[in-house]
């Protein structure tokens, strides 16, 4: 059960805070997952897949700032972000009790790695995520440059159990339904983007880790995939330091090589994840 509050900002308050954005929407996920909508700045530009600073003032009003991806596309007139719940954590102690029409800190400045620039032409998208490592794809799922740059975009989503689950599960839906791609696409699109979701404790229908199921080859034989190659295959890279080292090491026994902006290449992975401890 996920509680939704929203409100019409119709009269931005008077912004206190540097670099202030309002809260317009909170929606708790769980009891450990969270996802927001702020005001965006009139001057922000981004990337689909970019992060940016945000945070609140602690105690005696000193910024506590994190990086978090950018889950809303670039083209949303507002900015949405997905937050795991941290019960002492510096940042997201306060975060979690923020409510529409509080006030945020962010810095218009977005960096980041994830963005489709960053890759070699191909012909599939891998998008490789663990829990709120999926923020960054949310925004490029919903882009439609990515589809634009690839016949197929293939989402792989591990969580300890499924209500953890429900962000992308939900985000993946009503893109079925939206009706700027699906315009583009048509019934075309439910082939485009492949879901596959999977837990490590929970029994639900695909289980097993993300390194896993693709050293295994289980993924490709559930989605009636070729195996990875460094010709028609680029991924992208989200979740805790652990987990992007032993992608990265599957991804290069494949014949992948890292990219980055500068130098574009077969994956590129994000280091800058909001997990534990913020």
């Amino acid at each position: 059960m996920t509680l939704d509050l929203s409100v019409d900002i119709a009269a931005k308050p008077a912004k206190t805070l540097p670099d202030a954005q309002t809260v317009t929407s909170v929606r708790h996920w769980t009891d450990r997952l969270f996802s927001f909508r702020v005001t965006r700045p009139a001057s922000l530009r981004f990337r689909s897949g970019e992060f940016v600073m945000i945070g609140l003032p602690d105690d005696n009003g000193k910024p506590i700032l994190r990086a978090y991806s950018i889950a809303s596309p670039n083209w949303d007139e507002e900015l949405e972000f997905y937050s795991i719940k941290v019960p002492d954590g510096p940042l997201t102690s306060r975060l979690q009790n923020i409510q529409p029409g509080d006030q945020i800190i962010l810095r218009p400045k977005p960096v980041g790695t994830l963005v489709l620039d960053a890759l070699l032409p191909g012909k599939r998208m891998w998008f490789l995520a663990t829990g709120t490592g999926i923020a960054p794809f949310a925004s490029l799922m919903r882009d439609p440059e990515t589809y634009e740059r690839y016949e197929q975009v293939v989402m792989m989503h591990t969580c300890r159990t499924a209500d953890e689950l429900a962000y992308g599960r939900e985000l993946v839906e009503n893109l079925r339904h939206d009706p700027l791609l699906g315009e583009l696409y048509g019934e075309e699109f439910a082939s485009r983007l492949l879901y596959y979701p999977t837990t490590t404790r929970e029994e639900t229908p695909y289980m097993g880790r993300i390194t896993d199921n693709l050293t295994s080859g289980k993924v490709f034989a559930d989605l009636n995939l070729p195996p990875m190659d460094a010709a028609n295959d680029r991924a992208m890279i989200c979740g805790s330091l652990a987990f992007n080292t032993d992608v990265k090491t599957v991804l290069e026994g494949f014949g992948l090589r890292e990219g980055a902006n500068s130098d574009p290449k077969e994956f590129v992975v994000e280091k800058a994840f909001v997990g534990d401890g913020i």
